[in-house]
């Protein structure tokens, strides 16, 4: 009966791409155990409903009386937590826009952060830049499942300065320098051999140049939070959530924090 079992869960972890062995590195996303033994056990009874996907959440939650008064310093914390536990790419972080009240979703990559705000670098051009041009409020979105939390942040954006995008540009690999010349962003293309063409055309242009110059249409922008929303996981989906808002006196400083129903 073990050997069975077994035999289910690394079917559906060959699938996935997983290697069940302790210590077996891949190139794919890592994916929890227990995400591939809830698979297994649906596969298995011959059920196809996502509904029948669900996770019980620990005991471990958020008591206001143990957080810090500064929002920033808990992303912090828990920033560094994801990091140290190896979470996948934990600065990934789902921006949503809205242009014409038609929202709009996709990851990007968070690049700095401090009391200011919450920083991504993107083409200027792009679609999402677009948004945020017709529309300068916007959420971001982080989810650590292997922590069993999540944090949401609501504000204005603002483009940063121009010497805050040469630097992080000049940090940048060679190779990722390329291609932000290379990539018009959300425009159209006919094939990906018409990506790569482009490519090589920006490669020989820049080939005799030790340093490549930051595009006039590439830049970061700056989440300046209004809202900041903890989550965690809890027994029951009784979670905890927890908000800091902005007050609303032209300071920088934060209402009293307070708890929302799950």
């Amino acid at each position: 009966m073990r050997v069975t079992k077994f035999r289910r869960v690394a079917l559906v972890a060959a699938t996935l791409g997983l290697g069940l062995a302790e210590g077996f590195a891949t190139r794919t996303p890592k994916l929890s155990l227990s995400s591939v033994v809830q698979c297994a056990a649906i596969s298995s009874s011959g059920s196809n409903s996502v509904a029948d996907l669900r996770k019980e959440y620990s005991k471990q939650g958020l008591l206001e009386a143990e957080l810090p008064l500064d929002p920033h310093e808990i992303f912090q914390l828990w920033f560094d937590e994801a990091c140290n536990a190896k979470v996948l790419e934990p600065n990934a972080m789902c921006l949503s826009t809205c242009k014409d009240n038609i929202p709009s979703a996709r990851y990007v990559l968070l690049k700095a952060h401090d009391k200011r705000g919450y920083v991504w670098y993107t083409n200027y051009n792009s679609r999402k830049s677009g948004d945020l041009l017709a529309n300068p409020h916007a959420s971001l979105t982080f989810w650590w499942g292997d922590l069993e939390r999540s944090i949401r942040i609501e504000g204005k954006v603002e483009k940063v300065s121009d010497a805050e995008s040469d630097e992080y540009f000049n940090s940048r690999p060679r190779s990722s320098q390329i291609g932000a010349w290379t990539s018009n962003q959300s425009s159209k293309i006919e094939s990906r051999e018409a990506l790569e063409a482009q490519e090589v055309a920006v490669v020989a242009r820049f080939e005799q140049m030790e340093k490549i110059p930051r595009p006039p249409h590439w830049g970061g922008w700056r989440l300046v939070p209004s809202r900041i929303e903890f989550w965690k996981g809890r027994e029951s989906r009784l979670h905890d959530r927890i908000v800091f808002e902005r007050k609303q006196d032209g300071s920088d400083a934060w209402s009293k924090v307070q708890r929302l129903q799950p």
